[in-house]
């Protein structure tokens, strides 16, 4: 038996957690346009029957500019040392700029086994990626190279059988029918969050965060009570929409898949509220496990 963990890092918005989703086989890690949509480290578990491999997906790196993003950073950095194997994901769409010769930087200051993963491949001609590889190749010593689609799941199935292969003899580390490390309570605010982030504009992403005050079962189901948190009051405004459209909205859609994920009836209520720099609140983050 094989079992060990792969940290799966690059720049905000390269597919980092549509990865993650495509590899366990349903979904741990909400996935959103927006840049900076994973705030925390979310583990994702893969049973094979030669093995366990425990990826560990993280927030996009990036130049931090609150004590939240500082908290997101902290996370990827820690996630390339102490692991078995990194996976590197880079936009095949995207020309390499500042953002990625600074993920490299750290990969070389960690110095570990690292696979490198050229994402969206179904975007970009096939010509184009050479040069890329060759690159990237220059830079640091991958063991791997893999051109894929986490949407499509083109080559995902051979990443999985490398990354399995190169992890080390063990015993599993998780039960064979736990898939994630997150609780119940924080998985509902994420998909909370993942609505909204649907329905937003631009700027207001950064700005959201969601908590859940009460989540309470009995015989007919779950009530989840969650407040989302904005930091003015033009920005709850938008979060409620014309005559509360986008909230509601946003709630009936996390509703359904929150009973698809638990499995029974539940209720869910919203409230919005204007906390200003609620990012620097150390408290708050540590309720969204930041």
């Amino acid at each position: 038996m094989k079992s060990g963990f792969a940290s799966i890092v690059g720049r905000p918005n390269v597919g980092k957690s549509t990865l993650l989703n495509r590899l366990v086989g349903q979904k741990v890690a909400i996935v959103s346009n927006k840049p900076q949509t994973t705030r925390n480290r979310i583990i994702g578990v893969v049973h094979h029957p030669e093995g366990q491999v425990v990826f560990v997906d993280t927030p996009g790196i990036h130049k931090p500019l609150h004590p939240m993003n500082e908290r997101m950073v902290r996370v990827a950095q820690d996630a390339l040392a102490n692991i078995d194997l990194v996976l590197l994901m880079a936009d095949a769409t995207q020309p390499f700029g500042r953002g990625d010769a600074f993920v490299l930087e750290l990969l070389q200051r960690a110095r570990s086994s690292a696979f490198l993963l050229l994402n969206k491949i179904d975007r970009v001609a096939k010509p184009k990626l050479l040069p890329m590889l060759e690159h990237y190749q220059k830079l640091y010593p991958f063991e791997e190279f893999f051109p894929l689609s986490a949407l499509s799941g083109d080559n995902v199935e051979a990443l999985m059988n490398a990354v399995l292969a190169r992890m080390p003899e063990g015993q599993p580390l998780f039960d064979p029918d736990q898939v994630t490390d997150q609780p119940e309570r924080h998985l509902a605010a994420e998909l909370v969050r993942e609505q909204l982030l649907h329905r937003t504009h631009e700027e207001l992403p950064y700005a959201l965060g969601v908590i859940v005050e009460q989540w309470a079962e009995s015989e007919r189901g779950i009530r989840i009570d969650a407040t989302i948190l904005v930091e003015r009051e033009g920005q709850k405004g938008i979060v409620i929409g014309a005559g509360g459209s986008l909230l509601r909205d946003a709630g009936t859609a996390a509703r359904l898949e929150l009973e698809q994920l638990l499995g029974c009836k539940v209720v869910l209520k919203l409230w919005v509220k204007v906390k200003e720099h609620w990012r620097r609140d150390g408290w708050l983050l540590d309720q969204m496990r930041i």
